[in-house]
């Protein structure tokens, strides 16, 4: 990475002009962010990330952040000795275990980017799905893939029922940006933990973001010799899973994003959460630094 001081002023100032049409294009509108992977644990590229979300709200366009923290929730189990359990890329959650969840997601990890954030100079806020009656759910069926027959139970793992973001709104017209965790609550008042990017597709398609953005520990999508795809249809998706290109943790990204831009939401970009101001590089400029999908 060159570092900026040794760019020419007349550099910079071409630099900074051409990203005028994008905050032009871009004024007013909102944006879902999926923050999670290295960004999330890295100190520079937290840093990075918080810097990003900042400079983004202060040119007029309103960041979403949605945050996981499977890493962090597998730490603190393995300090009270619980061996984390998964299904179908699932995390099997009994009532000990959801306890830990919201502590570490809702209490430390949130907290942490609300003052990361802060500390960048803007004015985050922690929400959960409790917030405002934000995120309404109920336990997920997994289902045997193999076999219909056959119902797997993973405690309090949550499906979405319903998104209510009056609470989101209300804190975008006011100049905060909203830090929500993927904690749903059920008809009598029951926690459940939901899958990050599910919660962050949902959440952009509720608010008709004009994008949402994934930031994951990989370029983006990858074909099969190992070069990224700057942009993929619903067809060329459809193709990729059939022949095992898309699989394993990609596929609720990809079925989660594909749900987003068939919804209205403009754009989704799967990007490498590993570049520093990556998500800067990708809203603001011509270069691709991920896959977009769209609808059509």
């Amino acid at each position: 990475m060159t570092a900026i001081s040794s760019i020419a002023p007349r550099d910079k100032a071409e630099i900074l002009a051409q990203a005028l049409p994008y905050i032009r294009k871009f004024h007013g509108k909102t944006m879902v962010i999926k923050y999670g992977g290295n960004a999330m644990t890295d100190p520079a590229l937290q840093a990075a990330f918080a810097e990003d979300v900042v400079l983004l709200k202060l040119v007029g366009i309103n960041p979403v952040v949605v945050h996981g923290g499977g890493p962090q929730i597998e730490t603190a189990l393995n300090r009270l000795g619980k061996k984390g359990e998964f299904i179908q890329g699932m995390r099997v959650t009994d009532a000990e275990t959801m306890e830990v969840v919201e502590w570490v997601l809702a209490g430390e990890v949130q907290q942490d980017i609300v003052g990361l954030i802060n500390q960048a100079g803007g004015k985050a806020v922690g929400l959960t799905g409790r917030d405002g009656g934000l995120i309404r759910a109920r336990k997920l069926r997994l289902v045997d893939p193999k076999d219909a027959s056959k119902e797997y139970d993973v405690g309090q793992v949550g499906d979405i029922v319903g998104i209510d973001p009056a609470v989101v709104k209300a804190l975008q017209d006011d100049q905060f940006i909203p830090v929500v965790s993927p904690i749903g609550f059920g008809e009598h008042n029951e926690s459940y933990n939901i899958n990050a990017d599910v919660v962050a597709a949902k959440l952009a398609t509720v608010l008709q973001a004009e994008k949402l953005l994934m930031l994951t520990n990989i370029p983006g999508v990858l074909d099969k010799q190992g070069q990224l795809l700057t942009e993929l249809t619903m067809k060329r998706i459809d193709e990729l899973v059939a022949d095992g290109t898309i699989s394993g943790g990609m596929l609720p990204k990809i079925a989660g994003a594909l749900d987003a831009a068939k919804s209205g939401v403009n754009a989704v970009h799967i990007i490498d959460g590993r570049v520093p101001h990556a998500m800067l590089l990708e809203i603001l400029t011509e270069q691709a630094y991920g896959t977009m999908i769209r609808s059509h």
